[in-house]
């Protein structure tokens, strides 16, 4: 999303992080570094993750973002579990953006971390495309 949102030359409009919502690659309080493959992924597409570390979704997020994206049905519920209630439906799935409601494979469980990737574009483009028009950017 960062990559998008900066080639659409909007970066001044956006603040965008990602969260986990566990704590399995976070050890004594630092956050592992973006997997080797999904790194190799991403770079395949010209996009760096240098210096990104994994961090925990906090219940304070939900004041501070407008949009919360979820990649799955299982993410989704341990992200409400973290934030509370969602009053004003920000938690959302990042496929519905794209008229879908099916969710993300992990590709820490599939490997195929090609079609992960695609799906996230999609979901995102949709996604960036939404705010876009709601925003008038």
């Amino acid at each position: 999303m960062k990559d998008m949102v900066k080639k659409a030359g909007m970066t001044e409009y956006f603040h965008i992080e990602s969260a986990a919502t566990s704590s399995e690659e976070i050890w004594n309080g630092v956050g592992n570094p973006v997997y080797p493959p999904a790194r190799e992924e991403l770079a395949r597409h010209g996009i760096r993750c240098d210096g990104k570390r994994a961090r925990k979704l906090v219940r304070e997020d939900y004041d501070r973002y407008d949009y919360l994206i979820g990649m799955e049905d299982t993410n989704i519920r341990y992200m409400k579990q973290i934030l509370g209630d969602d009053p004003e439906g920000k938690v959302t799935k990042l496929l519905s953006f794209a008229g879908s409601e099916r969710g993300i494979a992990d590709p820490w469980y599939t490997g195929d971390f090609r079609s992960t990737y695609k799906d996230v574009v999609l979901g995102c483009e949709a996604l960036l495309k939404q705010i876009a028009e709601r925003h008038r950017l």
